[in-house]
């Protein structure tokens, strides 16, 4: 068996995934994701950049708030902890090689189980990093990014960063400092912060302004320590607005954005957003992608989907066109994702039991988001979308309209200029009509 493979095959049966193009009926096939065609000017595998989520993909065991686990993994068989990670390390490559993603992600408690001694810890993800290392080697595929999990401990059941009690906060520094070590080591090219529990569940016992600069003071700490250590990458914020806490304090992308600038992070930080998240903070994908690139901070995407009904984080894999597709066109028109990539945070149901129906999963959000990117680049190259938007603002283009934007223009001459022209003309938004150009197109 190879290094790659290690000592066993978990994927028994399936090969690599390969593409077959959209005639082909093989559900283990790629109809849409050609990671070699060239659109606009870069391969799919460029633009798209996918990465296998370690924490759903490996670790999720399908149980919810009302039942036990329904996903049993041959790799967590071992007692000891660094053995049954490296058996899990094993089975993460056997998949992101079959599957044919050129990157992978992780928290840190993902890769290797910890205890409550933070010196075991360290130890602990310093053997995986080595033994990951070598994997990264075997294969070619690289890491994304790395995180620490601040959220799922009993000790954080108040925060991490933002925890009312220093002690707690020193844990969570500790962490970061490891899961920073290990990203560093195996050249990741970004680290992500999700404040999973970095909010409030009441005011009546929460002093916000204090627990948000403790906030910002370990992000910089932590600029400080991934600079100083060589670390060139990016780093990114993934808002959420509640669940697990009442409100989170990186909310959506508008109030990430606010808060970065408010503390002078903005040059080293950008947004990883996701479509879930997006969900529950009462926005579209499309706005919050749109927030982000407007600021300049478009980062990283985790990609999946919600359920409309239900009202919480299903993390489902992603399979809206429509949705896609206005993610893509706002992606396109921004440059592309600056330093990201597109992670699965999703998890495929509890009652989708068989080897094969985690393949299905990726394959079905790949092909998703690859075929809404041929279609976005489409509709960009006939012109027409684009049009229409730029003619709506064509009276800031040039005359009185492009003195206000360039502040020419005061209150009083806008006073005049609408004294002197009287009532405007109704012009039509065409809403219908670009939800159908798009539709036309899908």
């Amino acid at each position: 068996m190879s290094i790659l493979l290690g000592d066993r095959e978990y994927f028994k049966g399936v090969g690599k995934i390969a593409y077959e193009g959209p005639e082909s009926d093989n559900p283990l096939a790629f109809r849409w994701y050609d990671e070699n065609q060239i659109v606009a000017g870069k391969s799919m595998k460029e633009h798209l950049r996918f990465a296998v989520a370690y924490w759903h993909t490996l670790c999720g065991t399908g149980l919810d708030p009302f039942g036990g686990p329904t996903l049993f993994y041959p790799w967590n068989e071992k007692s000891d902890a660094v053995a049954r990670a490296k058996d899990k390390a094993d089975a993460a490559f056997e998949f992101i090689t079959k599957i044919g993603a050129p990157y992978y992600c992780f928290h840190d408690v993902d890769v290797v189980d910890y205890d409550d001694d933070v010196r075991t810890n360290e130890k602990r993800m310093q053997a995986l990093t080595d033994y990951l290392a070598q994997k990264q080697k075997d294969s070619s595929v690289k890491l994304l990014w790395g995180t620490a999990n601040l959220f799922s401990h009993h000790r954080y059941m108040n925060g991490a960063s933002t925890n009312p009690d220093f002690q707690v906060l020193t844990h969570a520094g500790a962490q970061i400092k490891m899961a920073l070590d290990a990203t560093i080591a195996l050249g990741g090219e970004n680290y992500v912060f999700w404040g999973g529990r970095e909010g409030y569940m009441t005011l009546l016992n929460t002093d916000m302004k204090r627990e948000q600069e403790h906030f910002a003071q370990m992000l910089k700490l932590a600029v400080s320590y991934a600079r100083k250590n060589g670390f060139t990458g990016k780093f990114f914020i993934e808002p959420k607005p509640c669940e697990p806490t009442k409100h989170q304090y990186d909310y959506d992308a508008a109030t990430v954005v606010g808060f970065l600038r408010q503390f002078d992070l903005q040059d080293d930080f950008s947004l990883n957003l996701e479509v879930n998240h997006a969900t529950l903070a009462g926005h579209t994908f499309q706005h919050e992608l749109q927030v982000a690139a407007d600021a300049g901070m478009l980062g990283s995407i985790d990609a999946n989907r919600g359920d409309y009904q239900n009202g919480w984080d299903t993390d489902q894999f992603p399979n809206d066109l429509m949705e896609w597709t206005q993610a893509m066109l706002v992606i396109l028109d921004a440059g592309g994702l600056a330093g990201g990539g597109i992670n699965f945070d999703a998890k495929r149901r509890r009652n989708s039991t068989d080897v094969e129906d985690l393949f299905y999963a990726h394959i079905g959000g790949m092909d998703t988001v690859a075929r809404a990117l041929l279609i976005a680049d489409k509709i960009t190259q006939k012109g027409e979308y684009h049009k229409i938007r730029s003619d709506r603002y064509a009276s800031f283009d040039s005359g009185k309209g492009a003195s206000f934007e360039k502040g020419e223009l005061s209150l009083e001459d806008l006073f005049s200029l609408a004294a002197e022209a009287g009532e405007p003309a109704m012009i039509s938004g065409k809403q219908e009509y670009l939800e159908n150009l798009i539709n036309r197109y899908i």
